[in-house]
């Protein structure tokens, strides 16, 4: 029984624009000053607690993921012809990894999460894939929150259960964004926990919920597997391109009753914004976060990455500057969410190469 983490590398991470695009995702850049790339920091903290590590990508990305990675092989990239939503990239993992170690523990994680305190993050890694190896039940992190925020999505629990020595708490109930108010009640009355997107379970135990929950997915990703056996790619990526285009939220863990969660306190960061990087990188005694030659006079709590340039400023608050080759960003910082939606118009009008 092997344990193998797999890194989810896909996606854009549109509201980074102009910074992060389709090529250049937020997960293959350094977005602080010094630090390797998202991607790259993942991987170390993964390489500790595992047998071996995956990545799961999107082909477009295969060269950059490489670039970031040299030292992992080709056969540790499992590859997604084009994007279809986190059930069929988890699935595919679980698949392939099924067929090379039959009692695979899969540890999912996110590519482009920051975070702290490393020596709590491991213990709770570890208790994760004990729970997770010694049963048959799916398991995720919850964070307690620190704050009401109101861009999480939130897990409730409801009693707990052992497994040997490891006790978890059985999810209950998703929750999408929810409203500030709400959010409040959530951190003081307990029991909610911030969703991580961090799961581990073995493969067979997430493929039988599946062809439980999601029978096309588990029919379709077992189509793709077998036709890439036969080398036949490209019906492979057919199929795979008629898969749902669904989160494994909604696909399994909203339905399935063997989801369980560990709780956890450890520094995390999403980095979903450009807001959310201005308030993890150094700053003056104004709140401005900028790189390089500048002058900035009257000037507060704004974010300015312009790279190689001098940057001046008089009389700004809480904004964000951000420059790219081609491409300039100006908002105000607590619309910095908004980013996607201008991403969005974008790829829908006559500038969509911006995008």
């Amino acid at each position: 029984m092997g344990v193998h983490a797999t890194i989810l590398a896909g996606g854009a991470g549109t509201r980074l624009w102009p910074r992060s695009r389709r090529q250049t995702p937020k997960h293959l850049l350094a977005l602080q000053q010094g630090a390797a790339p998202l991607l790259r920091q993942t991987y170390e903290r993964m390489r500790a607690l595992v047998d071996d590590v995956y990545v799961i990508t999107e082909q477009h990305q295969v060269k950059g993921v490489l670039e970031v990675l040299p030292e992992i092989t080709p056969d540790h990239v499992i590859t997604e012809p084009l994007a279809r939503g986190t059930t069929s990239a988890l699935g595919l993992a679980a698949f392939t990894l099924r067929e090379r170690d039959p009692e695979a523990v899969m540890l999912s994680v996110p590519a482009d999460h920051i975070v702290g305190d490393g020596r709590r993050f491991r213990q709770t890694i570890r208790r994760v894939i004990k729970l997770a190896a010694h049963s048959t039940q799916l398991v995720t992190v919850g964070l307690t929150p620190y704050y009401p925020a109101t861009g999480f999505g939130y897990i409730r629990t409801d009693g707990q259960v052992r497994y040997g020595r490891t006790t978890g708490l059985k999810v209950a109930e998703f929750i999408e964004k929810p409203t500030f108010d709400r959010a409040l009640s959530f951190v003081d009355n307990g029991g909610y926990y911030w969703n991580l997107a961090i799961f581990c379970w073995r493969a067979d135990a997430l493929l039988a919920e599946l062809l439980e929950h999601s029978p096309l997915h588990h029919k379709l990703l077992r189509e793709v597997v077998d036709c890439r056996k036969e080398g036949d790619q490209e019906t492979a990526a057919a199929v795979y391109g008629a898969l749902p285009n669904e989160a494994i939220d909604y696909a399994v863990m909203e339905k399935t009753t063997r989801l369980l969660l560990i709780p956890s306190r450890f520094h995390w960061i999403d980095v979903g914004s450009w807001s959310e990087l201005h308030s993890i990188l150094p700053k003056d005694l104004a709140g401005n976060a900028v790189a390089g030659d500048h002058i900035l006079i009257d000037s507060e709590s704004s974010l300015f990455d312009v790279p190689g340039k001098f940057v001046a400023a008089i009389g700004v608050k809480d904004l964000v500057v951000v420059e790219s080759d081609d491409a300039l960003l100006i908002c105000q910082k607590s619309r910095s969410q908004e980013v996607r939606a201008l991403v969005e118009h974008l790829r829908e009008s006559r500038f969509a190469a911006y995008a």
